[in-house]
């Protein structure tokens, strides 16, 4: 069994920065993303700063660090360092979604304001 959501991801999607470590366990995507669905965000962010620690590398699909930015950010909508980190990393994948992260730029400028 993992013992950390980052153990989990490493076992699924390796580690561009080190080995992955053996393990016994089945790994199955959706067990995986089950357990990140109710994962806090220090720990979701945790497996972010591991495994794609620059935005632009990693081996984990663009799918799992966009969802993993949304579910830490349902926890933590009002942290301004995570709405940029989550938007700088949305630029990355495609002007598909752009405005979003124009937006979330400017949601964490407001914060700061206040």
């Amino acid at each position: 069994m993992h013992r950390t959501l980052t153990e989990h991801a490493r076992c699924i999607y390796g580690d561009e920065f080190g080995p992955t470590p053996p393990c016994e366990a089945q790994h199955h995507e959706h067990f995986f993303v089950e357990e990140l669905t109710f994962a806090d965000a220090d720990s979701i962010l945790a497996m972010l700063h591991a495994l794609a620690p620059n935005l632009a590398d990693g081996n984990l699909p663009v799918w799992i660090l966009n969802l993993s930015y949304r579910l830490a950010l349902l926890q933590r909508p009002d942290d301004p360092a995570l709405l940029r980190e989550a938007a700088d990393s949305l630029w990355l994948h495609g002007p598909d979604w752009d405005a979003r992260a124009e937006g979330m730029k400017r949601r964490a400028e407001e914060l700061e304001a206040d």
